[in-house]
């Protein structure tokens, strides 16, 4: 996966790619799929939800230029491996998921990694986590129609956002969203077939 779909897609970050290295994906994914844990390509887990492409996946996380003093928020975060992935990169991380089921599979995923920095909290998605915030990095776990106000409310002053952005039919845009300033600048990145999560699939009042 690393040298077939990371380093040839400009995944160039050596800290990430050995943190990639050290997750064995395939225990973040049903049984029935892991055979399937490494194809170039995203992994649908039911209810509308689906293990991000591993390009896509790591290159948000690579955008965030996560540092080890950072708190991290990952929205609708799944079956973990994206939380995994960015807690050998973070100070901790709060894993934020709707679905029992999935957050089950990444609890268990994390404790075979013996990875104590992960704090999943099932909650309803679009309010965030606030009692953590503010965080100086948020990734989402799946394209959303837009950024709800009250999550980009709780990045930080040179926080980091990485989602990729489906306002409209068609392909998304991975897009890095930073505050300075207390502003908000959004700079897309790449183009992302990322499927939309459920909870993110609407547009009432969001920012972007």
């Amino acid at each position: 996966m690393i040298e077939g779909q990371l380093r040839p897609n400009k995944v160039t970050d050596e800290r990430l790619i050995d943190a990639v290295s050290r997750i064995r994906r395939e225990l973040f994914v049903p049984p029935a799929l892991r055979a399937m844990a490494y194809v170039d390509d995203e992994l649908p887990l039911g209810g509308g939800r689906c293990l991000m492409r591993p390009m896509v996946a790591v290159r948000l996380l690579q955008s965030v230029a996560a540092q080890p003093r950072d708190i991290a928020m990952v929205v609708g975060a799944g079956i973990g491996y994206e939380a995994a992935v960015l807690a050998l990169l973070v100070r901790v991380v709060v894993a934020l998921e709707a679905d029992a089921d999935l957050a089950r599979i990444g609890r268990s995923a994390l404790v075979d990694h013996r990875i104590a920095t992960v704090n999943y909290i099932e909650a309803p998605l679009a309010a965030g986590y606030r009692q953590r915030a503010p965080y100086d990095v948020i990734v989402f776990g799946g394209a959303a129609a837009a950024v709800p106000p009250e999550i980009a409310g709780q990045l930080g002053e040179g926080g980091r956002l990485a989602v990729v952005l489906r306002p409209q039919e068609g392909v998304g845009r991975a897009t890095l969203i930073v505050r300075t300033g207390g502003v908000l600048a959004p700079r897309a990145i790449f183009d992302a077939a990322t499927p939309l999560l459920p909870d993110f699939a609407a547009k009432p009042g969001f920012l972007f």
